[in-house]
């Protein structure tokens, strides 16, 4: 063990007692932490972060899910698509021949997610409801900044002010209302690992650089507004889309391609640059500009006594992630073809440690994160814990410049706000017809990834396992996805094994039933997925056209 990971906890520890006093807030954190079972020390594994229990850890538990030879849940991370030199694909891995071969290196044949088989049954025994719902309802974000800057933290510290308070702490338009520059949006969430139902609620906030911002110096919402816009036209490849009313005369440039300068267009097109003081910054296709930040809280499923599901105050984890590079043609190409050797001859994968300032995914990014101490604080992730961010972040082929969300967003003004569930429709993905959770359902064989979430089952399938496809056309994504109040309080005090525990490093699903559909050691007799079910085609990306009128 390092000195300074040495010095580091110790500051760490001083920096909350500092923090607590010997007051309210110290008497506020000894009632958190009695909330939940107390576990020995012996029992919770160390958070030194000094060696490796899974070197394979970008390889995520879903990807040892029995199929079965006819279920696959693995189409919405790996992908392959036909070129466009017209539409240039920023992905270029084109790893959708692995959807349920089980192409692992040596090491990732054994599954080290040992979480997902342990017996919490007896744990959900000892936490009231009272006592989850209190402990998810707690702020555990707020005090995170002054512990890191007490610490001496070099990394990126959390400023958006009341983001515990989620939507609160943004107006209708997603601007945060302290001024800081991060503006929430309304997205669908990825099947399916964060639908509520499956243990999670979450939400996103995108930030562009200053100079992305402004007009001569000065900030201007509308400048803001069409820059982003001009983000989400580029990473969706449309060939226009709607905006907010928009007086082409503030940039002098035609937004709409009717080659004049109008006061109201609520259309934009594709575009060289982008606009304002950022007017020399060219758009890259499907690429964020440089120094793009996100903000990305994971959070317990928020319930009320009447079984209404929501985003409650305290985060599981906070996850960042900022762009110190645009790369090149070039570079992507050779970046790909080096991820596709590193698979074929089962190399184990590596990234560049930046220390505080976070961990590199060698496409661009800089990753940051953090998560529950034992006690339920926000706490810095260490080496191995961080590794878990990287396999999504990193190299998968369905990704749009290595991110999710902001290519699922609600297409133009209306996509601007807090995250909403209700009312939502399931709509298709771009390249299909059939709604987008239908079509999960269908395919997965269940709920989830894991096919283990009975409620799913009871809720959406026939009994002959089919889908019940009159059901799920006729409901909102908020009611296709998100549980009961009962699996909500069992999913969430399941988790808080984990925390106490501090085993991240051996998964971090909500379960409290050993899986039964998820291999432990994968074989040389292990069954890939049937031919008929695998290379399915599927793009992430949404139509969210309301009409064939809207083009776009």
């Amino acid at each position: 063990m390092s000195f300074t990971y040495i010095f580091r906890r110790v500051c760490w520890s001083l920096a909350g007692l500092l923090l607590a006093g010997c007051g309210q807030e110290a008497a506020e954190l000894a009632q958190d932490a009695a909330l939940l079972p107390p576990v020995p020390l012996a029992a919770r594994l160390p958070e030194t972060g000094t060696h490796e229990a899974n070197p394979e850890a970008p390889v995520p538990p879903m990807c040892y899910t029995k199929t079965e030879g006819r279920h696959n849940p693995c189409y919405v991370c790996h992908q392959l698509y036909e070129r466009d030199p017209q539409q240039p694909r920023m992905n270029m891995l084109d790893d959708g021949g692995i959807q349920g071969s089980y192409l692992f290196s040596d090491e990732g044949l054994k599954n080290h997610w040992a979480n997902l088989f342990v017996d919490r049954s007896a744990w959900l025994q000892q936490v009231s409801d009272e006592a989850i719902v209190d402990y998810i309802n707690q702020d555990n974000y707020s005090a995170l900044p002054q512990r890191l800057r007490a610490q001496g933290w070099e990394g990126f510290i959390p400023d958006l002010t009341d983001f515990d308070q989620a939507a609160a702490a943004f107006d209708a338009q997603g601007f945060a209302r302290d001024g800081s520059g991060w503006v929430a949006f309304n997205y669908k969430p990825l099947p399916s690992t964060f639908w509520p139902t499956n243990g999670n609620t979450d939400d996103v906030a995108i930030r562009l650089p200053q100079k992305f911002r402004q007009l001569g110096g000065e900030d201007s919402r509308d400048l803001y507004l069409l820059n982003l816009a001009l983000a989400e036209l580029n990473i969706k490849q449309l060939p226009r889309m709607p905006i907010v009313a928009m007086d082409e005369r503030l940039v002098a440039r035609d937004l709409d391609g009717d080659g004049a300068l109008r006061g109201d267009t609520r259309w934009l097109t594709p575009q060289s640059h982008y606009f304002g003081d950022a007017a020399e910054v060219a758009v890259v296709d499907q690429q964020f500009p440089k120094g793009t930040e996100f903000i990305h809280s994971v959070r317990y499923v928020g319930v009320d006594e009447a079984g209404n599901i929501g985003v409650p105050a305290r985060m599981k984890e906070l996850r960042y992630m900022k762009k110190i590079r645009e790369l090149t043609v070039t570079d992507l190409d050779n970046r790909y073809r080096t991820e596709r050797k590193e698979k074929v001859l089962g190399e184990l994968p590596y990234y560049v440690d930046h220390g505080d300032k976070g961990r590199e995914n060698g496409m661009g990014w800089l990753l940051t994160g953090f998560i529950e101490d034992y006690d339920g604080h926000l706490r810095p992730q260490n080496r191995e814990e961080m590794l878990f961010c990287m396999g999504c972040h990193a190299a998968i082929g369905t990704t749009i410049d290595q991110t999710f969300s902001f290519s699922r967003k609600v297409t133009g003004p209306e996509g601007w706000g807090y995250i909403n569930l209700r009312g939502m429709a399931d709509v298709p993905n771009v390249n299909q017809q059939e709604g987008e959770i239908l079509q999960y359902l269908k395919r997965a064989g269940g709920g989830s990834e894991f096919r283990e979430n009975p409620e799913m089952l009871e809720r959406w399938y026939n009994a002959d396992g089919s889908v019940n496809e009159e059901a799920v056309k006729a409901a909102d994504v908020y009611t296709l996805i998100t549980p009961s109040r009962e699996r909500a309080l069992a999913m969430n005090k399941a988790y808080t094994h984990i925390v106490r525990h501090q085993s991240y490093v051996q998964g971090r699903d909500a379960s409290w039933r050993p899986a039964q559909n998820i291999h432990q050691q994968i074989e040389d007799a292990t069954p890939p997925l049937q031919a008929e079910h695998r290379f399915f085609g599927w793009d992430m990306r949404l139509n969210w056209a309301r009409s064939e009128s809207d083009n776009w």
